[in-house]
């Protein structure tokens, strides 16, 4: 890690848009340690392993079809910022087209917060299922080992069976986004009007209402799912992420709200018990209904009233 070089990368940003994305990527990498990816072979096959079991348990439990990416990618932290480069540049490219003046300060500025945004996620990142939105490809499946090992350390919980839980976890939005083809075009559409608007200079918070639900249900399916297949006890592991998380100093404390992270730990805790009440009225397979048409998806008032949505989609 070198934080003179990422100064300077900031520093030396170019170009004529708002934000030097090449500059983001140096100062990023430069910023974080990259972490260990030594793995021995039970390590490796232990992903492999987690992913298939996962694949089996939520298919079996849900009754959900679907494929996983040929291949899951173990990283360390600099393949994580370079995986998500793009994707960063992809969703924030409306805000750069609506910018007609760049000066180099406020350039440097915009470069430096998506250098630092960049930077702390990948320090906590732990697995990721990326569906691609906005762009051409496959979807990818992918771990941060040195985040794995870091959290598991800390949380004093076995490496094997916490990495195996994160994979539940992931290989369940890999379900939802399997299920319903429709899903990864509607979110980039949503995704991609929110942005539009807000470059616009406009507020439409009934857009981002729904864009909350629609997130608020794909992240509380996953918990749901990854807590009735696990195969063992994860109480603990949920009780200990959580207040590993509320225990982080006051900076990154500041830049989880910046980044939305109270607002995703909301969507899991709202979404999930949604969807537990729903699961216990139909079991988990009859909760698979809400990704066969985008019409079954929860309204943000549903979501509060399971039996409203539950008698609307009977």
């Amino acid at each position: 890690m070198s934080l003179f070089r990422a100064v300077r990368a900031v520093a030396d940003a170019e170009g004529d848009g708002p934000i030097d994305w090449l500059a983001v990527g140096t100062a990023a990498r430069a910023a974080t340690e990259p972490g260990d990816l030594t793995l021995s072979t039970s390590e490796r096959d232990g992903y492999a392993a987690d992913v298939r079991e996962a694949k089996r348990a939520i298919t079996t439990a849900s009754g959900v079809e679907f494929d996983l990416p040929r291949e899951i990618q173990v990283q360390n932290r600099h393949h994580w910022i370079d995986a998500n480069l793009d994707t960063f540049e992809r969703l924030l490219a409306p805000i750069e087209s609506h910018t007609t003046l760049a000066p180099s300060l406020m350039r440097s500025a915009n470069t430096a917060s998506m250098a630092v945004t960049l930077s702390f996620l990948a320090d906590n990142v732990l697995g990721q299922y990326d569906p691609l939105l906005m762009a051409d490809g496959d979807p990818e499946l992918y771990f941060v080992h040195p985040n794995i090992v870091h959290v598991s350390r800390v949380l004093d919980v076995d490496r094997d069976r916490f990495r195996r839980w994160i994979a539940f976890h992931e290989v369940a939005h890999a379900a939802e986004f399997g299920a319903a083809p429709w899903l990864a075009p509607r979110l980039e559409s949503m995704m991609t009007d929110a942005v539009d608007e807000l470059a616009s200079g406009n507020f439409d918070r009934s857009a981002l209402s729904e864009l909350n639900a629609t997130m608020t249900a794909v992240e509380g399916y996953a918990e749901l799912v990854m807590d009735r297949t696990f195969d063992q006890e994860y109480v603990d592991l949920r009780e200990k992420l959580d207040a590993h998380r509320k225990s982080a100093g006051p900076l990154a404390s500041l830049l989880r709200r910046l980044l939305g992270f109270d607002v995703k730990r909301k969507q899991y805790e709202k979404g999930k018990a949604f969807f537990d009440a729903v699961a216990d009225a139909r079991g988990v397979e009859g909760a698979a209904v809400v990704w066969d048409d985008p019409a079954n998806l929860p309204t943000d008032r549903e979501l509060d009233d399971p039996g409203r949505w539950l008698r609307r989609v009977a």
